[in-house]
């Protein structure tokens, strides 16, 4: 079922937790809302990075060799 998901979709899925952060910024306090907002958008942000494929660029080969 999810592993036919990319790490994108997932990792946009994982957004969603924006919505109880902002919604614990509005209610609640407003630096501790925006503190776990910030939170949120850098780990999804690395997750994002992480995950991406590694188009356009090549892995030299372990050169054994000396």
């Amino acid at each position: 079922m999810f592993e036919s998901l990319t790490p994108r979709v997932a990792v946009a899925v994982g957004l969603l937790a924006l919505v109880p952060t902002v919604i614990f910024g509005v209610t609640r306090s407003g630096l501790g809302g925006l503190i776990a907002t910030v939170n949120v958008v850098l780990i999804f942000a690395a997750l994002y990075v992480a995950m991406s494929p590694l188009e356009g660029r090549q892995v030299a080969a372990h050169d054994t060799s000396t």
